[in-house]
């Protein structure tokens, strides 16, 4: 039932995490704000399909 997905920077594009979300209680894209290396900051990562 659940499904792997990356999340991916909103600032520089790189997909630094991948995690799993149940799509039946989850329809829409996830938005989290992680820390990415490249930015060296932490930013708002979107699930990319």
């Amino acid at each position: 039932m659940r499904d792997l997905v990356s999340l991916e920077c909103s600032v520089c594009k790189n997909r630094n995490y991948t995690t799993t979300k149940n799509k039946k209680k989850q329809p829409k894209r996830i938005e989290h704000k992680k820390y990415c290396a490249t930015c060296n900051k932490r930013t708002v990562h979107k699930e990319t399909r």
